[in-house]
């Protein structure tokens, strides 16, 4: 039974492909050069100038914070960093470092110039981050041996090495924590269409399939300004086309995405149905997120982080200080007329 599951979420992941398969696309698939990175400019940038000073200074770069929503390439940067620099990356994330041994291990097994990604940086226990603050500032570690009286400190001296953390939730690292991140903290921004339709078209390159412009744009629109999304609905489409024993086109675009439940504007079942339920239980709100969840069965913490943040994006939701309503383009979409009273307050 235990095979059978673990077969089956490894079916679910990769959409039945083989492990060198799924290896390949989660490696390949990830730019590998500064030129293969695509949107970001402005960070891309601001990076380059710090990695080059450094060189000059044949120091490492300093330590790096980059934020914002999953899948627009935070561990990427990481990786192109290390890279840029011929530094050896070594990996982990908040919730894997349990206790301070934890992170001391790793800290003492650095080796110079090397760079440690800490993923989902705002899940470290607090005790853990003030660790952190001398290694990152002094490179010192100071370990605490014993209990009461007999207590002592005893301090380790780091190798020079650059922390970039990356998070989806900033405001959950304390501000001594996000001010030792000297090097700076830059916020990943959404990517625009064409950005998109570039992505989605190195990636069909590389997984070895054709698809039209028209295929591409219909994708891209459906990809949330997410290269993660967009990357994973071209490998539904090419699944699709592949058991179809056809192209990838526009009308092979629509029918795996009629099947996964996508639809044009990239909301899934559970987006449609949190608008609708406002809709029609709502009377297009307010209606408070608690109350909302509730009418839902589901967590609030889900609605904030998976549902809200693209239905703001694109103007489907607004959030008020008695709830959240409906927009008239939310309506639109749905088919549904918008409600008289709501157009005469808009009069």
């Amino acid at each position: 039974m235990a095979q059978n599951m673990s077969r089956n979420n490894k079916e679910n992941n990769t959409g039945g492909a083989e492990d060198k398969d799924f290896e390949f696309i989660d490696q390949t698939l990830r730019p590998s050069k500064w030129d293969e990175y695509i949107g970001q400019e402005n960070i891309k940038k601001n990076l380059q100038i710090l990695l080059d000073a450094a060189k000059e200074r044949n120091h490492p770069p300093e330590h790096l914070l980059f934020y914002g929503p999953p899948g627009l390439g935070k561990t990427t940067l990481a990786h192109l960093i290390a890279k840029e620099t011929s530094s050896q990356m070594r990996s982990t994330s908040g919730p894997a470092i349990e206790k301070v041994g934890d992170l001391a291990s790793i800290l003492t097994n650095l080796s110079p110039g090397d760079i440690l990604f800490i993923d989902e940086i705002h899940r470290l226990n607090k005790s853990i981050e003030e660790v952190l603050y001398p290694a990152m500032e002094s490179r010192s570690l100071d370990i605490i041996i014993g209990k009461g009286p007999s207590a002592r400190t005893i301090q380790l001296e780091l190798p020079a090495f650059t922390l970039i953390g990356a998070t989806t939730r900033v405001a959950m690292l304390s501000s001594p924590l996000r001010s030792r991140f000297s090097g700076g903290v830059f916020r990943l921004e959404f990517y625009n269409p064409d950005e998109i339709i570039q992505i989605i078209k190195r990636s069909a390159n590389i997984l070895g399939v054709s698809l039209s412009r028209v295929a591409a744009e219909s994708i891209a629109e459906r990809s949330r300004f997410t290269p993660r999304t967009a990357n994973y609905l071209l490998k539904r489409a090419r699944d699709y086309a592949q058991i179809q024993k056809r192209d990838i086109d526009e009308s092979i675009v629509s029918e795996a995405f009629n099947l996964l439940g996508v639809d044009t504007a990239g909301l899934n079942a559970s987006d449609r149905s949190l608008l609708l339920t406002i809709a029609k239980k709502f009377a297009g709100g307010p209606v408070g997120l608690n109350t909302l969840a509730a009418s839902l069965s589901e967590e609030e913490a889900t609605i904030e982080e998976f549902n809200e943040p693209y239905l703001l994006q694109i103007g489907f939701v607004e959030r008020t200080p008695r709830g959240r309503t409906l927009t008239k383009h939310a309506y639109k979409h749905l088919g549904l007329d918008f409600p008289k009273e709501k157009q005469e307050k808009l009069l």
